[in-house]
């Protein structure tokens, strides 16, 4: 779904570590923390999605994620949401031509539910060019202090399987995920309960699910990465599912579709 360090320095780690231990989360020191690979999300934590808008987060939430261009929240473990695979909707400018996926026609193939075009992932070179421009976005997150990065859109392929392929998406996505980890950022599988599997081959970290409960998809995740599965749910009947199923493990939160801000007419936000 799409809405819209190499370490690093010594000044932004102790920011980082300051806020990290005022939430009340681990932080090891700089050295064992290099050992040990990023710092993952803490489980069955307390969790908001604000990847639609910005706001306090309610209270007893320790992880949250926002997009890329807002600031992380303070004292919280925060997730850095990208649009990695798509574009978002009226930034085709933004890149190359030949780095948009094209039928036959030559023309911009798109995802319309969410009116966003399809990067074209299915050579290393074109690969490589737009894991530069979203790899820029990642050394963002890491400057404002963001602890992890959400790259959506992992399983596109699974929606243009006419042109991608699942070995389109693992490459790139492990371009994505070794230039966070070298950032000190922890990796997050977007969905594509298929590819769970492989994430010891990705070097992805740990999951955020949209519906898993929905779609009684949360034990893939799980099989996988444990209890470090954040799950979102968009129906009423998803939230009983994975609280029923999940919410003595998991991280589970409802909201609305749009996920909006607080202050908007559409915001919800439930929880188990």
């Amino acid at each position: 779904m799409s809405l819209n360090r190499v370490v690093r320095g010594s000044t932004a780690a102790a920011v980082a570590c300051t806020a990290a231990a005022a939430a009340g989360l681990l932080v090891p020191s700089t050295a064992s923390a290099r050992a040990a690979g990023p710092a993952l999300p803490p489980a069955h934590a307390g969790f908001d999605y604000q990847i639609g808008g910005a706001y306090t987060p309610p209270s007893g939430v320790k992880v949250v994620s926002r997009d890329h261009k807002a600031a992380p929240a303070p004292g919280l473990y925060n997730l850095c949401y990208v649009n990695a695979f798509q574009v978002q909707p009226g930034a085709e400018k933004d890149w190359d031509a030949d780095l948009l996926l094209r039928d036959r026609n030559g023309k911009v193939v798109h995802d319309d539910t969410w009116g966003e075009a399809v990067l074209d992932i299915r050579t290393a070179d074109k690969r490589k060019r737009i894991a530069a421009k979203v790899n820029g976005w990642i050394d963002g997150c890491a400057n404002k202090g963001f602890q992890a990065v959400e790259p959506d859109n992992y399983d596109t392929y699974t929606r243009f399987s006419s042109y991608l392929k699942a070995s389109h998406a693992k490459s790139f996505v492990s371009l994505l995920s070794a230039h966070a980890h070298k950032k000190g950022l922890a990796m997050a599988q977007k969905n594509t309960p298929g590819l769970a599997a492989a994430h010891k081959e990705t070097g992805l970290d740990f999951a955020v699910a949209e519906e898993c409960g929905e779609w009684d998809e949360c034990g893939k995740y799980t099989a996988a990465y444990g209890d470090r599965v954040i799950v979102i749910e968009y129906s009423a009947a998803g939230l009983r599912k994975a609280c029923s199923g999940w919410g003595d493990r998991l991280s589970v939160v409802r909201r609305d579709v749009g996920v909006s801000p607080v202050g908007s007419s559409k915001y919800l936000r439930r929880t188990c």
